[in-house]
Protein backbone atom coordinates (compact mmCIF):
# COMPACT_ATOMS: atom_id res chain seq x y z
CA UNK A 1 0.00 0.00 0.00
CA UNK A 2 2.87 2.41 0.65
CA UNK A 3 4.12 1.27 -2.49
CA UNK A 4 0.98 3.10 -4.42
CA UNK A 5 0.70 6.03 -2.61
CA UNK A 6 4.40 6.97 -3.91
CA UNK A 7 3.49 5.72 -6.97
CA UNK A 8 0.82 8.33 -7.20
CA UNK A 9 2.62 11.11 -5.78
CA UNK A 10 5.94 10.51 -8.70
CA UNK A 11 3.24 10.87 -11.18
CA UNK A 12 1.73 13.58 -9.95
CA UNK A 13 5.21 15.33 -10.11
CA UNK A 14 6.05 14.22 -13.91
CA UNK A 15 2.72 16.16 -15.41
CA UNK A 16 2.81 19.67 -13.82
CA UNK A 17 5.90 19.32 -11.84
CA UNK A 18 4.43 22.60 -9.16
CA UNK A 19 1.22 21.00 -7.67
CA UNK A 20 2.55 20.78 -3.82
CA UNK A 21 -0.47 21.73 -1.60
CA UNK A 22 1.69 23.28 0.31
CA UNK A 23 3.10 26.08 -1.30
CA UNK A 24 0.09 28.71 -1.99
CA UNK A 25 -0.45 30.02 -4.93
CA UNK A 26 -2.80 32.71 -6.00
CA UNK A 27 -6.49 31.75 -5.35
CA UNK A 28 -4.95 31.30 -1.60
CA UNK A 29 -3.89 34.94 -1.42
CA UNK A 30 -7.64 36.41 -3.12
CA UNK A 31 -9.49 34.32 -0.80
CA UNK A 32 -7.34 35.57 2.36
CA UNK A 33 -7.42 38.77 0.96
CA UNK A 34 -11.61 38.80 0.58
CA UNK A 35 -11.43 36.95 4.32
CA UNK A 36 -9.52 39.50 5.20
CA UNK A 37 -12.19 42.41 4.11
CA UNK A 38 -14.92 40.77 4.92
CA UNK A 39 -13.16 40.40 8.46
CA UNK A 40 -12.93 43.99 8.49
CA UNK A 41 -16.37 45.01 7.82
CA UNK A 42 -17.95 42.29 10.28
CA UNK A 43 -15.39 43.56 12.96
CA UNK A 44 -16.06 47.74 12.37
CA UNK A 45 -19.74 47.43 11.34
CA UNK A 46 -20.99 44.72 13.91
CA UNK A 47 -18.68 43.71 16.30
CA UNK A 48 -18.25 47.47 17.45
CA UNK A 49 -21.83 48.17 18.01
CA UNK A 50 -22.38 45.04 19.58
CA UNK A 51 -19.52 45.75 21.73
CA UNK A 52 -20.90 49.64 22.69
CA UNK A 53 -24.50 47.79 23.98
CA UNK A 54 -22.77 44.89 25.81
CA UNK A 55 -20.53 47.40 27.37
CA UNK A 56 -23.72 49.73 27.86
CA UNK A 57 -25.03 46.82 29.82
CA UNK A 58 -22.29 45.77 31.56
CA UNK A 59 -22.09 49.78 33.41
CA UNK A 60 -26.34 49.28 34.03
CA UNK A 61 -25.85 46.06 35.82
CA UNK A 62 -22.94 47.28 37.57
CA UNK A 63 -25.20 50.23 38.45
CA UNK A 64 -28.12 48.17 39.27
CA UNK A 65 -25.63 46.25 41.54
CA UNK A 66 -24.68 49.37 43.14
CA UNK A 67 -28.46 50.75 43.17
CA UNK A 68 -29.45 47.45 45.13
CA UNK A 69 -26.55 47.94 47.65
CA UNK A 70 -27.21 50.64 47.88
CA UNK A 71 -31.24 49.98 48.58
CA UNK A 72 -30.47 47.19 50.82
CA UNK A 73 -28.21 49.40 53.40
CA UNK A 74 -30.73 51.94 53.19
CA UNK A 75 -33.45 49.49 54.10
CA UNK A 76 -31.20 47.91 56.99
CA UNK A 77 -30.88 51.84 58.56
CA UNK A 78 -34.31 52.03 57.75
CA UNK A 79 -35.53 48.68 59.25
CA UNK A 80 -32.80 49.27 62.35
CA UNK A 81 -34.06 52.82 63.04
CA UNK A 82 -37.71 51.81 62.76
CA UNK A 83 -37.33 48.90 65.25
CA UNK A 84 -35.35 51.28 67.69
CA UNK A 85 -37.93 53.69 67.52
CA UNK A 86 -40.86 50.61 68.50
CA UNK A 87 -38.77 50.01 70.99
CA UNK A 88 -38.91 53.67 72.12
CA UNK A 89 -42.90 53.81 71.74
CA UNK A 90 -43.54 50.32 73.57
CA UNK A 91 -41.23 52.11 76.78
CA UNK A 92 -43.07 55.41 76.13
CA UNK A 93 -46.37 53.09 76.32
CA UNK A 94 -45.77 51.25 79.38
CA UNK A 95 -44.59 54.25 81.27
CA UNK A 96 -47.74 55.91 80.14
CA UNK A 97 -49.61 53.20 81.10
CA UNK A 98 -48.08 52.72 84.29
CA UNK A 99 -48.47 56.04 84.91
CA UNK A 100 -52.17 56.63 84.19
CA UNK A 101 -52.98 53.07 86.38
CA UNK A 102 -50.66 55.20 89.46
CA UNK A 103 -53.13 58.18 88.58
CA UNK A 104 -56.83 56.41 88.52
CA UNK A 105 -55.85 54.15 91.78
CA UNK A 106 -54.94 57.50 93.62
CA UNK A 107 -58.25 59.14 91.94
CA UNK A 108 -60.28 55.89 93.53
CA UNK A 109 -58.40 56.22 96.90
CA UNK A 110 -59.42 59.40 97.24
CA UNK A 111 -63.12 58.84 95.99
CA UNK A 112 -63.26 56.12 98.05
CA UNK A 113 -62.15 58.49 101.02
CA UNK A 114 -64.71 61.19 100.33
CA UNK A 115 -67.33 58.59 100.22
CA UNK A 116 -66.10 56.74 103.38
CA UNK A 117 -66.08 60.17 105.16
CA UNK A 118 -69.56 60.96 103.71
CA UNK A 119 -71.10 57.73 104.69
CA UNK A 120 -69.75 58.15 108.02
CA UNK A 121 -71.16 61.62 108.40
CA UNK A 122 -74.14 60.73 107.25
CA UNK A 123 -74.17 57.18 109.55
CA UNK A 124 -73.29 60.09 112.40
CA UNK A 125 -76.24 62.13 111.38
CA UNK A 126 -78.78 59.83 111.59
CA UNK A 127 -76.75 58.41 114.98
CA UNK A 128 -77.64 61.45 116.70
CA UNK A 129 -81.63 62.00 115.05
CA UNK A 130 -82.25 58.51 116.02
CA UNK A 131 -80.78 59.68 119.63
CA UNK A 132 -82.54 62.87 119.82
CA UNK A 133 -85.53 61.39 118.53
CA UNK A 134 -85.07 58.51 120.79
CA UNK A 135 -84.84 60.68 123.84
CA UNK A 136 -87.93 62.23 122.89
CA UNK A 137 -89.94 59.32 122.53
CA UNK A 138 -88.84 57.76 126.14
CA UNK A 139 -90.77 59.45 128.28
CA UNK A 140 -94.02 58.62 126.42
CA UNK A 141 -93.20 55.09 125.72
CA UNK A 142 -92.41 54.34 129.37
CA UNK A 143 -95.73 55.60 130.26
CA UNK A 144 -97.41 53.43 127.45
CA UNK A 145 -94.97 50.36 128.59
CA UNK A 146 -96.75 50.50 132.11
CA UNK A 147 -100.64 50.46 130.35
CA UNK A 148 -99.32 48.29 128.48
CA UNK A 149 -97.59 45.45 130.73
CA UNK A 150 -100.63 45.53 133.07
CA UNK A 151 -103.14 45.09 130.17
CA UNK A 152 -100.73 41.87 129.35
CA UNK A 153 -100.82 40.78 132.91
CA UNK A 154 -104.51 41.25 133.26
CA UNK A 155 -105.15 39.46 130.11
CA UNK A 156 -102.62 36.38 130.61
CA UNK A 157 -103.85 35.42 134.19
CA UNK A 158 -107.51 36.68 133.31
CA UNK A 159 -108.74 39.07 135.68
CA UNK A 160 -110.28 42.71 134.60
CA UNK A 161 -108.31 45.63 135.85
CA UNK A 162 -110.21 48.74 134.47
CA UNK A 163 -112.02 49.13 137.30
CA UNK A 164 -108.75 48.85 139.88
CA UNK A 165 -105.84 51.24 139.55
CA UNK A 166 -101.96 50.38 139.66
CA UNK A 167 -102.06 51.91 142.98
CA UNK A 168 -104.94 49.67 144.44
CA UNK A 169 -103.50 46.75 143.11
CA UNK A 170 -100.40 47.05 144.95
CA UNK A 171 -102.20 46.63 148.26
Amino acid sequence: MGAVMVSGLLAAEAEGGSNNFLIPNATFFFILAIFLVVFGVIAKFVVQPIQKVLDERERMIAKTAADNRQAAEQDAAADSEYRQELATARTEAGSIRDQARTEGRQVIDELRAHANEEVSEELRQASEELKVEGDALAPTLNASVETLSVTLANRILGVDSTSSSPASRGQ
